[in-house]
């Protein structure tokens, strides 16, 4: 069993104790020491790291009343200097307080009971039973969560007997009977909960809704808390900055200059379609007007897939000749052909992997890409000259 000091106080960071035992399991090795503040995974919140004798803890999970702590090597066994990652442990102080008082306002101000918890390296989720909250009421959480943590309420965690637990109003009854450790925000909530947490809302800093979305049938609610809440507003700043001075205007600005980009946008996509439109049936009549006698062939430099599909389907409905087009630029090959004698998804199947082309397609139109311009060109050499030979 090992003494858990962490319940004792969050806040301790380094301790000295001894190396109660050591483990070499299949996945790596573990010790076990007389006192630990190293947190194990648990109630959602994920494990502390740090140093032991000055070796990297990987991870810390617990086995009933015993704490493992894993190590990147084998230890010496005898005295021990602990040192917790102090960073990630105050993070997740921050987060695990913060879900406790976001949930204790969702509760009472929309009646919307918290399923669950999870606190993940970028962002922290509640599932809260609601099958929606609109904006509005996600705003008014928003702003009474953090009147709560302005208010500086005090939080403190104590065990207590079961029948010490039956006079308190508990929010949730915990599936424990012994060793019940109750987190009190205090004039907010009793909670069971044997996360770590901050000494007040205050320290939580700052907590700032993400999004919510369905799930389920209820609602997930994504948040940041503290430092992350911080970064968060850092990071937008500076993508409100760049976007400023690309758009050369305020932030509130931004809006309406983005509006103006779009539609001038969608006024230059459908003045290049257009010119586009005109460009394609110069070519198509270009293409008709050179076409060798049964066959329908030209290799462009800077052509897409798409434009090979687009202007093979426009030829063969002028025209009933094969239509054989490569396109350097991608290094693929479209064969298209109306006539029921040629079919280009069997030609292209049958002789592809000669050219280590990948491919298919129907009767009527195929394509095909190849590694290479070499072996492009090389397969609609051979193409064109099995058309004609057909022919």
């Amino acid at each position: 069993m090992s003494n858990k000091l962490y319940y004792n106080s969050a806040y301790i960071r380094e301790w000295q104790t001894t190396i109660s035992g050591i483990l070499n399991r299949e996945d790596g090795y573990y010790v076990t020491l007389a006192e630990t503040a190293f947190y194990p995974h648990g109630g959602g919140q994920p494990c502390d790291v740090g140093r032991i004798n000055g070796i990297p803890v990987l991870d810390v999970s617990s086995e009933g009343d015993t704490v493992l702590h894993k190590l990147a090597i084998l230890p010496d066994e005898g005295n021990a200097t602990c040192e917790v990652e102090w960073d990630r442990r105050f993070d997740h102080m921050q987060q695990h307080s913060g879900q406790h008082l976001l949930s204790a306002v969702c509760r009472d101000l929309y009646q919307a009971m918290t399923l669950s918890f999870h606190l993940g390296t970028d962002y922290a989720t509640i599932d809260v039973e609601s099958p929606e909250l609109s904006p509005i009421q996600l705003a008014a959480i928003e702003k009474e969560v953090n009147q709560q943590i302005y208010n500086n309420h005090s939080i403190t965690s104590y065990f207590v007997t079961e029948e010490e637990m039956a006079r308190l109003p508990l929010i949730k009854q915990p599936k424990v009977t012994e060793n019940i450790r109750i987190v009190e925000i205090k004039d907010i909530e009793y909670n069971a909960c044997g996360g770590t947490h901050v000494s007040s809302t205050g320290e939580i800093g700052m907590i700032k809704l993400l999004k919510a979305e369905k799930q389920k049938g209820n609602t997930r609610i994504y948040f940041k808390c503290g430092y992350r809440a911080l970064e968060e507003f850092n990071d937008n700043q500076k993508i409100l900055g760049t976007l400023a001075h690309k758009f050369n205007t305020g932030k509130d600005g931004i809006i309406d200059r983005i509006e103006k980009w779009e539609l001038e946008q969608k006024q230059l996509q459908a003045e290049l379609a257009e010119l586009k439109e005109t460009n394609e049936a110069y070519v198509v009549q270009e293409l008709l007007s050179n076409r060798e006698d049964d066959l329908i062939a030209h290799v462009f430099e800077d052509k897409s897939l798409k434009d090979l599909q687009s202007l093979a389907s426009r030829l063969t409905a002028q025209s009933n000749l094969p239509v054989l087009l490569a396109t350097h630029k991608e290094n693929k090959v479209v064969l298209a052909n109306n006539e029921p004698s040629l079919s280009c998804g069997a030609f292209f199947k049958t002789n592809l992997g000669v050219y280590q082309g990948k491919g298919g397609g129907s009767d009527k139109i195929a394509q095909a890409g190849f590694q290479t311009w070499e072996d492009a060109s090389a397969f609609y050499a051979f193409a064109k000259h099995q058309l004609n030979i057909r022919s």
